[in-house]
């Protein structure tokens, strides 16, 4: 049976009983232990729970708005082909619906009645929406200066929104000093969420036809996609349906760029940096609260931080517009990390990406990106 397992001290406790950090005020862990049936995945679904033996949520618990299996398109990137999963198509327009759906699963399992997260704007949609799913009451923290369609997008699932000025670790603790007495719903905390977005990487490989591919470039914000995706990868080569890892390459903003400064430096967790304003909000964390698992995931894997500045995002955005694909400006900057690492890397070398969300997301935004970028 799993459990929690505190990251510091090491403790253990049930999962029955609703709980997002050890007494001892350190992160949780969930040890679980997968297994999969290929034949039987094949016949389920396509959705993420078709890994129903791979997710740790009692069975006839799932919650679905019908999340995953996101299609993988050979895109021109950097030069060359690049597999992208096209994660905006997710129900709320971006990847978090992974790590909501089991999380929210557990949590309505467990009888949880209302929550409260916070979000620079993908999670708390994420979230909200699944909540509405689940029928549990939501509450959803957001910095004051965040994209007026995220906001919206929460709202119409009928969460509660709690506007934050200052910075997003502000909105961080603000909602925490909420979740004093509701269950905090977080995506950063609860590790149910991070088995949500391991099915990245169950995907990508059952895509590949059972087959890991040799590097992964992706987003590095408080790290839900790169944590996850470290795990589900770790799982599939421990089950033996993967014979390597891939090579986790984690991408950030010039303008705020902790995990890249202190993997440069070699250090062994993350220190918070000072930061300026990014078009890639998404992803611009000062203080990532598992920056030392996020280190961990790219050194293990041999893996590469890089940082993009405003206007490879901003270039990227258009290129991949050009292309026929709507993206936000934090996915484009994960292309623009992905051109950079492809035009350097081995002509045989598969590598993967994603798009983390939908353009239309900040609506709002676009026109003046647009015509920022062709004049």
């Amino acid at each position: 049976m799993e459990e929690f397992i505190c990251r510091d001290c090491q403790s253990r406790f049930p999962t029955d009983v609703p709980r997002w950090k050890c007494e001892c005020g350190g992160l949780l862990d969930l040890d679980f232990k997968p297994s999969l049936d290929i034949d039987a995945v094949k016949e389920r679904p396509a959705n993420l729970w078709r890994y129903r033996e791979a997710l740790p949520v009692p069975e006839g618990a799932d919650l679905t708005l019908g999340e995953g299996f996101t299609p993988m398109l050979p895109i021109e990137i950097g030069g060359r082909e690049v597999l992208v999963k096209q994660e905006q198509l997710f129900p709320t327009g971006s990847y978090k619906d992974r790590g909501a759906a089991v999380m929210i699963a557990m949590a309505a399992h467990l009888g949880v009645e209302s929550v409260v997260e916070d979000s620079s704007g993908n999670a708390g949609c994420a979230v909200a929406a699944y909540c509405a799913k689940a029928e549990i009451d939501c509450r959803i923290f957001v910095p004051a200066d965040n994209s007026p369609g995220k906001l919206g997008q929460i709202e119409l699932y009928g969460a509660d929104l709690v506007r934050v000025e200052g910075s997003r670790e502000n909105t961080a603790e603000a909602c925490m000093e909420a979740a004093g007495d509701t269950f905090y719903a977080s995506h950063v905390f609860n590790p149910y969420f991070f088995h949500g977005t391991k099915t990245f990487a169950y995907e990508v490989v059952e895509q590949l036809g059972w087959k890991g591919p040799d590097t992964v470039v992706l987003p590095a914000g408080n790290g839900t996609l790169l944590i996850g995706a470290h795990l589900g990868f770790s799982e599939l080569l421990s089950i033996g349906l993967i014979d390597r890892m891939p090579k986790l390459v984690a991408v950030q903003s010039v303008g705020c760029a902790p995990l890249c400064m202190s993997f440069g430096k070699g250090e062994d967790s993350v220190v918070k940096v000072d930061t300026v304003p990014t078009l890639a909000e998404g992803i611009a964390i000062a203080d990532p609260r598992r920056g030392a698992q996020m280190l961990h995931a790219v050194r293990d894997t041999d893996g590469q931080c890089l940082a993009v500045n405003e206007e490879e995002i901003l270039t990227a955005f258009i290129d991949m517009g050009r292309k026929g694909y709507c993206i936000e400006p934090t996915s484009a900057a994960v292309v623009a990390g992905a051109g950079i690492y492809a035009r350097t890397a081995p002509a045989d070398e598969v590598i993967v990406t994603m798009f983390t969300g939908h353009g239309l997301k900040v609506g709002d935004k676009l026109h003046k990106l647009v015509n920022h970028a062709c004049k």
